[in-house]
């Protein structure tokens, strides 16, 4: 039996993993409903585990090899398309890091989920610019496009866990007005991670912005602080 990587073996996998029974109840989670920002994503009902033992199969794929999957129509092609590259990201020398991170930036209209950008984004956008210049977040937080930006705030992630926080909170600062629900979700998120590593500077950044955030990111951004800090961030007066 050949045994190489291929995308046809890695779809034959995908489909006998499939569970249509899941299909229904993914489609109203992910939003896929007319004018929902997931509108017309296909599912077959693949787990994340599953998904995630698929791509293990993926290793060694040429980047440009699964860009079928990361063209298709079904979400779990796209996620799995996405997960080899991050597979084979973290396991491959500089020359073929700059090539999954040229492509993912190129592709990333259809990196068009928050389940796609928070399984990838991290761990290639973040990390290659973990020694490079942040200027390519900042201009992907001003793109129109929901997931671009998504893609910008969620790879600083990557940053945070080196305790690098100074990222974040720009970022945070600049899309205070911005008008997506999924937006206040990930700052807020973001934020609240900056916040383990470094309170005093997420403490800073509310008490000069708090009064501006949108509600959802700030809950977020508060979630673990104590339930008295909490009721005090959120009582205070919203401008």
């Amino acid at each position: 039996m050949n045994n190489a990587p291929s995308v046809a073996r890695l779809r034959r996998e995908l489909k006998a993993a499939s569970r249509p029974h899941r299909v229904a109840g993914l489609l109203g989670f992910f939003k896929t409903g007319p004018g929902e920002y997931g509108e017309g994503d296909v599912f077959i009902g693949v787990s994340v585990p599953e998904m995630r033992r698929i791509a293990l199969l993926g290793r060694g794929l040429e980047p440009e090899a699964v860009l079928p999957l990361i063209h298709s129509k079904i979400h779990e092609e796209r996620m799995l398309a996405l997960m080899v590259w991050v597979l084979n990201y973290q396991n491959g020398g500089d020359t073929l890091k700059g090539r999954i991170f040229r492509l993912y930036l190129k592709e990333r209209r259809w990196i068009n989920n928050w389940d796609l950008v928070d399984v990838s984004a991290y761990h290639i956008v973040g990390a290659h610019l973990l020694d490079r210049p942040r200027g390519p977040l900042d201009r992907m937080v001003r793109s129109p496009h929901l997931w671009t930006r998504r893609i910008a705030v969620v790879s600083t992630y990557a940053f945070i866990r080196q305790g690098e926080t100074r990222d974040i909170f720009r970022l945070s600062a600049a899309l205070l007005g911005d008008t997506h629900d999924l937006m206040h979700k990930a700052c807020g998120w973001m934020l609240r991670e900056a916040g383990k590593r470094d309170p005093a500077a997420l403490r800073k950044f509310l008490s000069a912005r708090a009064a501006r955030m949108p509600r959802t990111m700030l809950r977020y951004a508060i979630e673990k602080f104590s339930s008295a800090e909490r009721k005090r961030w959120l009582a205070a007066p919203r401008s």
